[in-house]
């Protein structure tokens, strides 16, 4: 049993028909179904239902294609153990997430310095065409429905095993919650009501205010900057408070960091194609 014979079987799975896995691999149909075939032969089993319109896995198929696809993740790693990683890794990061880049890009560089990361911004709405039309390899957004439910190994694992290749996979990335910021000195805890409160806030698109938008949408924005440094100047001068990830809170030790008595959560994700590779997942594994 060799490894390309396991890619074909992954890739005729997760596309649904012989000729979509061939056009996948860069081969031909009649070289996928040879392949298929003959593993098949070696196994003593079918493992596709093979009729006019699609194909589908037999049990023995359902069972298969699983450790097929663990079996090549492992090989992959182990190729990675002692190959150093190479290439150039295409990051597209919505406006005010990456709030210390220099926390990124530097582990990475130490890690794999054969490694390029690009970074450019682009907006929540932007993150599948931008994916879908290889313009970015992975991208930083909000995590959708803000709470985390599983280890980003798990997520990504039952994602592989549950959806089309076509989709992108989420892997969920370290939990955070909003808090308010506030001129030095006073009290720790947050009001649970601040509509009556002057604020400081970000542009529309901006990845903190669709965040604060959900979590209190009935608040005045009195002031409206592009950027974390003047928020945080507006908050010490006592002109404004300010609604942050703690992360980002975290910059500026001065300011009084006020947290809500039920926690306000900000959870990020990493969303890329699901055949991303070894330098894909390394950028990943930074991220979280």
């Amino acid at each position: 049993m060799e490894l390309r014979q396991l890619a074909v079987v992954v890739a005729v799975a997760e596309e649904g028909g012989f000729t979509a896995a061939a056009q996948r691999l860069r081969t031909g149909q009649s070289t996928v179904s040879t392949v298929v075939r003959a593993l098949e032969r070696d196994l003593g089993t079918p493992l596709f239902h093979r009729t006019t319109h699609r194909v589908v896995l037999t049990p023995a198929g359902e069972a298969f294609v699983p450790a097929a696809r663990a079996a090549l993740e492992a090989a992959e790693r182990a190729r990675a153990a002692v190959s150093p990683l190479t290439g150039r890794v295409r990051l597209g990061v919505c406006p005010g997430l990456l709030t210390d880049l220099h926390r990124t890009l530097t582990p990475l560089r130490h890690t794999h310095p054969g490694l390029t990361l690009e970074v450019r911004q682009l907006r929540p709405e932007q993150v599948r065409c931008e994916l879908a039309e290889s313009t970015v390899d992975v991208a930083l957004t909000p995590a959708p429905g803000g709470g985390r439910t599983a280890p980003a190994a798990d997520a990504v694992r039952a994602r592989h095993n549950s959806a089309p290749p076509t989709e992108p996979v989420t892997t969920p990335l370290a939990a955070d919650e909003l808090v308010l910021v506030t001129a030095p000195g006073g009290s720790r805890s947050a009001p649970a009501d601040v509509s009556g409160l002057s604020l400081v806030d970000f542009p529309v698109g901006w990845a903190i205010r669709d965040a604060v938008d959900r979590a209190f949408p009935r608040r005045p924005v009195s002031l409206e900057v592009d950027d974390l440094a003047v928020a945080a100047g507006l908050v010490r001068a006592g002109l404004a408070a300010c609604l942050l990830p703690a992360s980002a809170a975290a910059r500026f030790p001065d300011l009084t960091v006020r947290r809500f008595e039920r926690p306000v959560p900000w959870q990020l994700a990493a969303v890329h194609r699901a055949e991303a590779g070894p330098a894909v997942a390394a950028v990943v594994a930074q991220l979280g």
